[in-house]
């Protein structure tokens, strides 16, 4: 699945695609003929690196032609989606917007099914390990692309929380307004705008007629996000908000034909088009989606869902059933911890009175958005003073705490991590939700920011930026049983690091963990095994201290994104495994700080990868 660099935690809208960035579809300049230039304009590198020698030249190492592959086919991915280039910070592409008619779509994956090819030609043996590795994940990419591909998944373009829709702020917030010619580039965006509507509006007339939608029982809590981005005033719109802080380095008069034209377009082209997408949702999409809420009610849905599932664990022997029964043994597990937590507290009462007293004494909510966001903020510099003594690579590129976007924010989750590239004009952002204050507990405070910044997502992916001679597809890779299993590591580590200062913080991140844990059951159950929506709400709120809105909107998650939900914990088990073998295998000469180099300094990877690479780490660490 599609998920923005700007926000590891969370996906915009694609169920296909290893990228952390929106959308899908090739450059609009590709028209046509995007396989012919594949191969004769984008494959000119290539081409020339698999020639044979014809006497004149050197004919090219296996590297050198690995590498000239790696190159292109980034090539090939950034001008198929403009949106992925900018948050990548290649912003040659940042006048257009993704093409994303069925034949785009189809001329993307004859594109990628190309460069497959093209990489199993490659003589392996002859390659450094530092190719092999990149080799290995341009193939695990490829396979699952085309593999989520063959079902059409461009029918349902958008999530629970976010989609198409919203995703163009998001990749706003990565782009530089620096001169003129961003402000244009920007203008032309917003002129393609209606266009881009139009035709996911399209996309989803087909999935209405092929069955293959959303579940209309959480259509009213997804609504919302859609009539948000209609605006009567158009400089209240969040698309003009560049328009609002144009440097001055631009003369007066040309920032004031800017600032027209932007309201022109949004006034005349841009809103009405999302009246027409709202007006759409709400009385042709909504009334018509389909009944069932799992993955296994769509076209073809169990096949579907296995390839979901390998997909997000990046395990290819795993079923739902095994991870269904790992779910089980782990809630069971945490469900212990809690009640010896509850018990240090004092508290008189059973798991359900203990659960109640956390979600409605006032004593565990901040008064203000304000105070949240200082609490949050307070964390987050403890918790990087804390890193040197467990981490001995850290990223340079800071991060901020900010709130998630009024837009947004009331089926939004908890909190998300939103990343930038590292030439971008501001750093990584770990948002807090400050919608419904009530609703967003003091105590799970701490285990969130270790989760969406350090040392969770902002560390792990920052440092991915920064790997040094690797092909630039390595630094927006993210395999998501990696990133969010390393996040859910982030959050226990916390209890070595001394991060808890009450038994009620230790009970938020126990509570978060078991959250990871029941995913595992209700995601499973939703999609694989006949789960209603209103027995995934009841399990995880009898087993976890978040508050009912947040179960409500984390249950239609799930059932709006089949599979992610599953690769937070199956990634944390098997980190926890690997250092648990490390300590058993090094004893005193087991470095925590040099392990977490071995977890993280190549950046994200598929489970069974890490498997390999730690053990790479062990052996080395045996000879010292």
């Amino acid at each position: 699945m599609k998920k923005l660099m700007a926000g590891a935690c969370a996906a915009l809208w694609i169920f296909a695609g290893s990228y952390a960035g929106p959308g899908a579809g090739p450059d609009a300049d590709l028209g046509a003929n995007l396989s012919a230039n594949l191969g004769a304009g984008l494959g000119v590198t290539i081409a020339g690196a698999l020639a044979q020698s014809d006497g004149q030249a050197p004919q090219a190492s296996a590297g050198e032609t690995a590498r000239a592959l790696f190159e292109a086919y980034w090539a090939s991915e950034m001008r198929a989606d403009p949106f992925l280039a900018t948050t990548s910070g290649e912003f040659a592409y940042n006048d257009r917007l993704p093409q994303v008619a069925p034949a785009d779509y189809a001329r993307l994956n004859e594109a990628r099914a190309d460069f497959m090819a093209r990489l199993e030609a490659l003589d392996r043996a002859a390659l450094s390990p530092a190719d092999r590795r990149n080799a290995d994940l341009m193939a695990f990419i490829l396979r699952h692309d085309l593999a989520l591909a063959a079902f059409d998944p461009w029918r349902i373009p958008f999530l629970a929380d976010s989609g198409f829709h919203n995703d163009v702020g998001y990749v706003v917030s990565a782009a530089p307004f620096r001169n003129e010619k961003d402000y244009t580039d920007y203008l032309a965006r917003l002129e393609a705008m209606p266009g881009y509507i139009d035709q996911h509006i399209e996309n989803m007339r087909r999935g209405l007629a092929d069955g293959f939608t959303q579940p209309r029982e959480i259509m009213d809590n997804i609504l919302p996000s859609f009539a948000a981005q209609i605006k009567d005033n158009a400089a209240a719109h969040p698309l003009y908000e560049p328009f609002n802080a144009i440097p001055e380095t631009i003369p007066a008069r040309r920032r004031k034909a800017l600032k027209r034209r932007a309201n022109a377009l949004l006034t005349d082209d841009v809103i009405p088009a999302f009246s027409r997408l709202y007006d759409f949702m709400r009385e042709e999409y909504a009334p018509a989606a389909r009944d069932s809420v799992g993955a296994d009610g769509l076209p073809d849905g169990e096949a579907y869902y296995e390839a979901l599932v390998r997909y997000y664990t990046t395990l290819d022997d795993v079923t739902a059933d095994e991870i269904h029964a790992i779910g089980l043994r782990e809630v069971a597990r945490i469900r212990a911890e809690m009640n010896a937590v509850i018990r240090e507290t004092g508290f008189r009462g059973d798991f359900s009175a203990f659960l109640d007293f956390l979600r409605t004494d006032e004593q565990f909510y901040a008064r203000t958005p304000e105070a949240l966001l200082e609490r949050a903020a307070w964390l987050a510099k403890d918790a990087d003073g804390r890193l040197p003594g467990y981490f001995r690579t850290l990223p340079r590129q800071p991060y901020s705490v900010e709130p998630v976007p009024a837009e947004i924010a009331p089926n939004y989750t908890t909190g998300r991590y939103v990343g930038a590239p590292l030439d971008a004009a501001r750093g990584g952002q770990y948002w807090v939700n400050t919608y419904n204050l009530d609703k967003r507990p003091l105590y799970a405070l701490p285990a969130l920011t270790l989760h969406e910044a350090v040392p969770g997502h902002h560390l792990q992916i920052a440092l991915a930026l920064e790997i040094e001679g690797a092909p630039a597809f390595r630094a927006q890779f993210y395999p998501h049983a990696f990133g969010e299993g390393w996040a859910l590591y982030a959050e226990k580590l916390g209890v070595e690091m001394d991060f808890y200062q009450t038994p009620y913080d230790d009970f938020g991140r126990l509570s978060y963990e078991m959250w990871r844990a029941c995913r595992l059951v209700i995601d499973t159950g939703l999609h694989a095994k006949g789960w209603t929506r209103e027995r995934a709400i009841d399990y995880l709120a009898s087993n976890t201290a978040l508050s009912l809105h947040n179960v409500q909107t984390e249950v239609d998650r799930y059932i709006a994104w089949p599979g992610q939900a599953l690769a937070y914990k199956m990634g944390e088990l098997t980190i926890w495994e690997l250092r648990r073998k490390a300590e058993r295998e090094l004893g005193e000469a087991f470095d925590i700080r040099d392990f977490h180099d071995a977890v993280l300094v190549n950046g994200g990877l598929p489970l069974e990868m890490l498997r390999t690479e730690i053990d790479a780490y062990i052996a080395a660490a045996k000879t010292r």
